[in-house]
């Protein structure tokens, strides 16, 4: 690890540039306690806002602001990340924020379904089976720090759909 790192940023630290207001998840990385699990939350109220305001686009326009919202975590994490010391530091989730966007899409607005998306998500996020972890080792910078989320809301769709295919 950088000796120089930042263990704990700061809300000075996340207002000093656009890049980690972002990845910071718009103060939720801030969180002392599970940042992940507080950015994936702050992913419900950012799912809501953005599906009805591109509700006229249908899901091509959420699939497409998912898309940027993903390139510009590659963007955002990367810099924070070398701002902060860490490539893949705790308090960067808007990677969690973004993946769960693409949860949220595809999941029934039933609240035992939204709930199932939650915990699913943190799970597969946290646990990081193959390959979410390969992934996660392997790819550095911004991608790689956005990509193992993507493999992550992958698992939590599988997992939801096997449990619909089974409960019918």
């Amino acid at each position: 690890m950088n000796p120089n790192a930042i263990l704990r940023p700061t809300a000075s630290f996340m207002l000093a540039h656009p890049a980690r207001f972002i990845a910071l998840g718009f103060g939720t990385g801030l969180s002392p306690f599970a940042p992940g699990t507080v950015g994936t939350l702050l992913g419900f109220p950012v799912y809501w806002i953005a599906s009805e305001w591109l509700a006229p686009y249908g899901p091509p326009g959420m699939l497409a602001f998912i898309a940027a919202a993903f390139l510009l975590g590659v963007w955002a994490c990367a810099r924070t990340g070398r701002d902060l010391g860490i490539a893949d530091h705790s308090g960067m989730n808007w990677d969690e924020i973004v993946a769960f966007q693409l949860v949220l899409m595809l999941t029934p607005p039933e609240w035992q379904w939204q709930a199932f998306a939650f915990f699913g998500f943190r799970f597969f996020d946290v646990l990081k089976p193959p390959p979410i972890r390969q992934v996660d080792a392997r790819l550095k910078g911004g991608f790689g720090v956005m990509a193992d989320d993507i493999l992550a809301a992958f698992y939590t769709l599988l997992a939801m759909a096997v449990c619909k295919v089974v409960l019918g």
